[in-house]
C-alpha cells in the first residue's frame, strides 16, 4: 500500500442499507469507496477491538476508532490546512488541520511501536489527499507527540469518535490537491492561525471541531518552537490520551442525536465501568450478587443524565462517566434492598438478588456496591480532588434522600391517610431525587456556573417527579401485556397514589365504595374487581387530576431547558424530558 488504489486497501462490504444511504446523499464512487475501508476500531484506551468499515463507525451512535492528525509544517515553520471537499460524506468544506484520516485494519498500520502504523497510514494518504510524493515525507522524519479522545457529532447521521494519534513532521513538499478531497488548502503562521481560531465571525471558514481541540487545547508554543529540531519534540511526548469529551458544540451548525442514540453512545461506556468495579474483588459470589441485577438490563437513563446535562451546559470529560456509572451502581444497591423490604421475588424478569442467592449475601451485596461507588468516584478520571467534597455531599444526600423516601413509602402502610404533600416527599425521594443529582452534578462537573448548576437541578426534580407520576398512571392506563405485570396492581396492593390520594379525598359515593372494596385487597382481588376500581378513578376525576399534576411538572422542566442556551445537545434533553409523558398519550 506504499501508493493509493482503492482496490489496494482492506475493506468491509456495505450491507444494502448503508449503500442506500450513501446514493442517497449523492456521494460518488470514490467517496463510496472509501467508506467500506475497514478501520481500526478500539475501545476508549486505544485497544484494539478489531475491523469495521468507516461507514459503521461514522453513522448513528458511530464508534471509538483509530484516527491520525498529521501537522505538516514547512521551513519557515508554517503550518498546512487543508479545506476538505464540499462533497465529502462527513464534515464538508471545514478547515481542518494538514491531513487527518484512518490507520487500515491491516498488519502494516496496525503496528503500534512509536505509532509506525499511523505514521505509514500519513504517508498513504498525504499521497492520496495532496499528491504528495512519499519520498518528501519518509517514515522517520514523522514525529508521534500525543494522543486525543474526542466525539464530534455533525448531525443525526453521522459523527466522529476517535482516538487520535497526532503526528508532526517538517518538510518541503510539492502539492498537487485531490479535488475529490480538498476545496483549498492555505500555509499558516502561528499567528495567523491564532486569528483563525478567534475569528467569530468565521470569515475563512468554520474550524473542524477535532482540529479546533489539536490547536486549542493540545497544541501551544512550545510545538511551534520545537518544530524542526528532534530532540525539542521528543520532549513534548507526554504518553498520555487528552480527553476532549464530546466537542460537537465547536462545529456551529452541528445537529443533535435523538434521545435513544444519545443514550446508546453512553450506555455501553458506563456499563464498562460498572462491571470493572463491581467484578474487581476476589470473592466471586460477591462478585456474582452484585451484577446480578446489572446483567439484567435497564436502560441506565441515570447513569446517561450527567454526561448528557453536560453536553449541552458545559464541557464533557471521562469523569462523568464514572459519576453516572457509581450512580447506576447505588441504585442498583438500593432494588437489591428494596426487594428485601418488599418481599418481592423477580426483578427485571429475573429472581430477585436474595432468592437467586441468599438473603445475607444479598445484603451484603448491596452495602458492598455503595462503597463501591464512592471508591470510584474517589478516582474519577479528570475529576480534580477540589470538586470531591461537592460530589460526596450530594450523592450522599441522595443516599439518605433516597432511604427517607423508602422509609414513608413504608410508614404510608401502617398510615390512616396520607397527605399529597407527603406523597410528593416520598416520591421526590424515591424516584426524583436521582433524577436531580444526577443533573446538578453533570451541570457541576462541565463547569457550568452556578444559576445553570442550580437550574438543571431542578429540571431533574421536575423531570423525576413526573416521571414517578407518569409511572403510576402507566400502571392504571396500559395493559397487563405492556406493563409486563397485571394492570391495576398499585391498587390491589393498596399503594397511596397521588390518584388514590385524590380519590379518598372525595365525597362518599358508591364509586368512591367501588375503589374502596378493592384497594389493598391484594391476590384477593379479581382481575373484575380492580377494573372497576381504575374505572372508578377515571370517575372520581383522580386520573385526570394525576395527569395535570404530572403535565405541570413536564412543563416545569421544559421551563428550565429554556433558560439553556440552544445547541446541539439540547435535543436529547427534552425528548427525555417528553419520554415519559408520551407513553400514554
Amino acid at each position: 500500500m506504499a501508493g493509493y488504489g482503492i482496490s489496494d486497501v482492506p475493506t468491509i462490504e456495505l450491507a444494502d442499507d448503508e449503500q442506500k444511504l450513501l446514493s442517497s446523499l449523492g456521494a460518488d464512487s470514490t467517496q463510496s469507496a472509501l467508506m467500506a475501508e475497514a478501520i481500526i476500531l478500539t475501545d476508549e484506551w486505544d485497544q484494539v477491538i478489531g475491523p469495521g468499515s468507516k461507514i459503521a463507525a461514522h453513522r448513528g451512535t458511530g464508534a471509538y476508532h483509530r484516527a491520525f492528525s498529521v501537522l505538516l509544517f514547512d521551513n519557515q515553520k508554517r503550518l498546512l490546512l487543508q479545506r476538505r471537499a464540499s462533497d465529502k460524506v462527513t464534515f464538508p468544506g471545514v478547515w481542518a488541520n494538514s491531513c487527518c484520516s484512518h490507520p487500515l485494519h491491516c498488519d502494516e498500520e496496525m503496528e503500534e511501536a512509536d505509532a509506525i502504523g499511523s505514521k505509514r497510514a500519513a504517508v498513504r494518504k498525504l499521497e492520496q489527499e495532496l499528491g504528495i510524493a512519499p519520498g518528501q515525507v519518509p517514515l522517520d522524519s514523522f514525529h508521534f507527540i500525543t494522543k486525543m479522545r474526542y466525539s464530534s457529532r455533525m448531525n443525526e447521521t453521522w459523527t466522529e469518535r476517535e482516538i487520535d494519534h497526532i503526528l508532526v513532521i517538517q518538510a518541503d513538499v510539492d502539492l498537487d490537491p485531490n479535488p475529490n478531497e480538498i476545496s483549498e488548502i492555505k500555509w499558516v503562521s502561528e499567528e495567523e492561525l491564532e486569528a483563525l481560531l478567534i475569528d467569530e465571525e468565521q470569515t475563512e471558514g468554520v474550524i473542524a471541531p477535532w482540529f479546533r481541540c489539536i490547536a486549542a487545547r493540545v497544541m501551544d508554543e512550545t510545538w511551534w518552537d520545537a518544530v524542526g529540531d528532534a530532540d525539542a519534540l521528543a520532549e513534548l511526548v507526554d504518553g498520555k490520551i487528552h480527553d476532549m469529551g464530546d466537542v460537537s458544540h465547536l462545529l456551529p451548525d452541528a445537529q443533535g442525536a435523538d434521545l435513544m442514540t444519545s443514550l446508546a453512545e453512553v450506555k455501553p461506556l458506563v456499563e464498562a465501568r460498572i462491571e470493572r468495579a463491581l467484578t474487581h474483588t476476589s470473592h466471586p459470589r460477591l462478585s456474582g450478587a452484585m451484577m446480578h441485577l446489572v446483567e439484567g438490563g435497564g436502560k441506565r437513563l441515570r447513569a446517561c443524565i450527567p454526561w448528557m446535562v453536560a453536553k449541552a451546559v458545559g464541557d464533557t470529560h471521562a469523569g462523568l462517566l464514572d459519576v453516572g456509572a457509581a450512580i447506576e451502581t447505588i441504585h442498583n444497591f438500593t432494588l437489591v434492598h428494596d426487594d428485601i423490604m418488599d418481599d418481592d421475588d423477580i426483578r427485571r424478569g429475573r429472581n430477585a438478588v436474595h432468592i437467586e442467592y441468599d438473603l445475607p449475601t444479598a445484603i451484603n451485596a448491596g452495602d458492598a456496591m455503595l462503597a463501591i461507588a464512592f471508591e470510584a468516584m474517589a478516582v474519577a478520571e479528570g475529576i480534580e480532588h477540589a470538586m470531591l467534597p461537592f460530589l460526596v455531599k450530594r450523592i450522599g444526600r441522595m443516599v439518605r434522600r433516597v432511604s427517607e423516601g423508602q422509609q414513608l413509602d413504608i410508614d404510608f402502610e401502617t398510615m390512616g391517610s396520607v397527605s399529597e404533600d407527603q406523597y410528593i416527599e416520598m416520591i421526590t425521594g424515591k424516584t426524583a431525587v436521582m433524577f436531580l443529582t444526577c443533573a446538578e452534578i453533570g451541570a457541576y462537573l462541565s463547569g457550568a456556573d452556578e444559576e445553570t448548576v442550580q437550574c438543571m437541578h431542578d429540571w431533574g426534580l421536575a423531570v423525576g417527579l413526573c416521571f414517578q407520576l407518569m409511572d403510576d398512571l402507566i400502571d392504571a392506563l396500559s395493559d397487563s401485556e405492556t406493563l409486563g405485570k397485571p394492570c391495576g396492581s398499585d391498587i390491589a396492593q393498596g399503594k397511596r397514589t397521588l390518584m388514590v390520594i385524590h380519590a379518598l379525598r372525595q365525597p362518599e359515593s358508591e364509586t368512591k365504595d367501588t375503589l374502596l372494596g378493592v384497594l389493598g385487597k391484594g391476590d384477593a382481588a379479581s382481575q373484575e374487581e380492580i377494573d372497576a376500581g381504575l374505572k372508578a378513578l377515571g370517575d372520581l376525576g383522580s386520573i385526570q387530576y394525576a395527569r395535570e399534576r404530572a403535565e405541570a411538572y413536564h412543563s416545569k422542566a421544559h421551563e428550565c431547558l429554556n433558560q439553556l442556551s440552544d445547541g446541539p445537545a439540547l435535543r436529547a434533553l427534552r425528548e427525555l424530558t417528553d419520554f415519559q409523558l408520551q407513553r400514554i398519550s
